[in-house]
Formats: structure tokens, C-alpha cells, sequence
């Protein structure tokens, strides 16, 4: 199962405090010096394979290895890594590190701030390779906007997120117009996180018990791209993997969603057609009759 790190997950591991008055401020954000933030008696630094619900911008000094759904990235010396909630991965120090990083919600920086939605940014598109090599000036240039966010945010100056938020956008900028990284594929244990990270997204989804829920990903595309591979590459994993296609792992687990809310609840036809990502009547009957050779009326009577 792949964790799921919330913000409170983070503060308690990490034993950092919130700065004073950020909870009066909408979204959230904070910054740290790496090697300040854990405790050297444990020497444990690995941060696991899980999905993340903020975003993160790290400066990496030292050895470390990042590993993506189909990507793993060497990281020799000195990098800037970006995170997004969207994509899972796992960071894998090689040796003692220094370094700073930040970590902020979606809602801290808003389209109003930035412009565009934060997905929408080319550094946090799907497929897009968050990693950055850096020169040692370009360390000594971020190191700088990094203290500078650290002052601010443990200051007193009565519009300091503004600033937070206009130190951030520069890291941001900063790194788009860096060249990223070249990934390294292993294709034996790419595959095995695609196909597990494929079935941990189709299942996270479910059970859809209240009526106001509704299916997040509903294609062979939508989960490519929260995955950040092509479509076509995850359909040849699974079809590898399973001797199944994408669509059809898809469909016989929403089947199996729709059997039981037919059976164990008295919603009506179109509402769960509805919660399943279906927008109208007929094409979630047509479905359900194409693979229970049945109507769905028939079926629950």
C-alpha cells in the first residue's frame, strides 16, 4: 500500500514547528534547513515511497537518488528537486546531506498569485522531469532566495506571505528555465512501480459510498498522466503485467463498484451511474449490459 503523507504526518516525523501566525494565513507554508530538521542519533533521512498532499522545492547538496513511476534520477552533487502531490515518489539519500527545502499547499499560491492553476505550471505537468542539476553559482543564487524566505517567515513584518509568495514564484521561474536532469530507466522494477502505483490509484478510489462522491479517474489517459507516462507505455506494462488492457482492468473494477451499489444500497440507476463517472443514463446502462450481459434493472431485481 502506498502511504499517504498529510501535512501533520510531515510536522511529526520531522518534530518542526509551525511558525507563529500561519494559520491565520490562507493556505500554508514553510521552509527548512535539511540538516537542522531530523535527528542525526537516528541517522534516518530516506523519505518513503508515498504521495505527498503538499508540494515541495528542494535544494539538494550530496548524493541522493529519486525514483518516479517510470523514472530514476541520479542525483550526483547539487540539484533542485520539485514535488507535486499528484506524482508518488521516493527520495533515497547516498550519503550526508545539506541543503534547504520548502513546502507549501496548493491554495497558498493560488491562480490569482501565480497566474495559472499550479498543475498547469510546465515544472509541475505530468511528465514533466522535476529534477534539476546546478552549477555552483545557481546553488549559491537559491541558497540566497532560501535564507531570504527563512528571515521572512520567522520575522514580524505584517505582509510577510506576500513576500513568501513572491520568494516562492521566483524558485519556480527559476527552475523552469533550468535543463532537467536525464532519467535513468531500470525496465524489470520501472514496470513493477507502474503496475502497482496503476492498481493503488484504481483502488484508491473506491468504495464510493456517499452519494456525493464521484470517480476521479475514469480513463487509460487520466491515469498516464497522474502517473507521468504515456498511455501507451502503461497499456504494454499491464497488458505485460496482467494480460489485461488498461480499459478493461478499469471497467471490471468499475463493474464490480457498480454490482455492489445496485445490490447493497437503494440509490437509484442514474445516481450510481453518476458516481462512476458516467453523465447520463443511457451510456452507463449500455455499459453495464456490454459486460454483465444483463441490464442493470434486471440485476438488482
Amino acid at each position: 500500500m502506498i502511504e499517504n503523507t498529510s501535512l501533520d504526518d510531515f510536522y511529526q516525523r520531522s518534530n518542526a514547528e509551525i511558525p507563529d501566525g500561519i494559520a491565520k494565513e490562507t493556505g500554508h507554508f514553510n521552509v527548512f534547513e535539511t540538516e537542522k530538521l531530523y535527528d542525526h542519533t537516528t541517522g534516518s533521512r530516506v523519505m518513503p515511497y508515498s504521495r505527498r498532499d503538499y508540494y515541495k522545492i528542494s535544494l539538494i547538496r550530496g548524493r541522493s537518488r529519486a525514483e518516479y513511476a517510470d523514472k530514476v534520477i541520479e542525483i550526483a552533487d547539487n540539484a533542485l528537486l520539485f514535488a507535486t502531490p499528484r506524482i508518488p515518489y521516493h527520495w533515497l539519500p547516498q550519503d550526508s546531506q545539506t541543503g534547504m527545502f520548502c513546502i507549501f499547499t496548493a491554495n497558498f499560491l493560488t491562480r490569482q498569485h501565480a497566474g495559472v492553476a499550479l498543475d498547469e505550471l510546465p515544472i509541475f505537468r505530468p511528465g514533466a522531469l522535476p529534477a534539476f542539476e546546478l552549477t555552483p553559482e545557481a546553488v549559491t543564487e537559491l541558497e540566497y532566495i532560501f535564507r531570504k524566505m527563512l528571515r521572512e517567515i520567522n520575522g514580524d513584518y505584517a505582509f510577510k506571505f506576500d513576500l513568501l509568495r513572491n520568494l516562492l514564484l521566483e524558485l519556480i521561474h527559476y527552475g523552469q528555465k533550468l535543463q532537467p536532469m536525464a532519467a535513468l530507466t531500470s525496465t524489470h522494477n520501472a514496470a513493477d512501480r507502474i503496475s502497482s502505483l496503476f492498481m493503488e490509484l484504481l483502488e484508491r478510489q473506491f468504495p464510493l459510498q456517499a452519494s456525493h462522491q464521484r470517480l476521479e479517474l475514469r480513463t487509460p489517459k487520466e491515469y498516464a498522466d497522474r502517473l507521468a507516462v504515456h498511455v501507451n507505455h502503461l497499456n504494454k506494462v499491464l497488458k505485460a503485467k496482467t494480460g489485461k488492457t488498461t480499459t478493461t482492468i478499469i471497467s471490471e473494477r468499475v463493474m464490480q463498484e457498480a454490482k455492489m451499489l445496485l445490490k447493497q444500497t437503494d440509490r437509484t440507476i442514474y445516481d450510481i451511474g453518476y458516481t462512476l463517472g458516467f453523465d447520463d443514463l443511457a451510456h452507463f446502462s449500455n455499459f453495464f449490459k456490454k459486460h454483465a450481459k444483463m441490464t442493470a434493472v434486471s440485476f438488482r431485481s
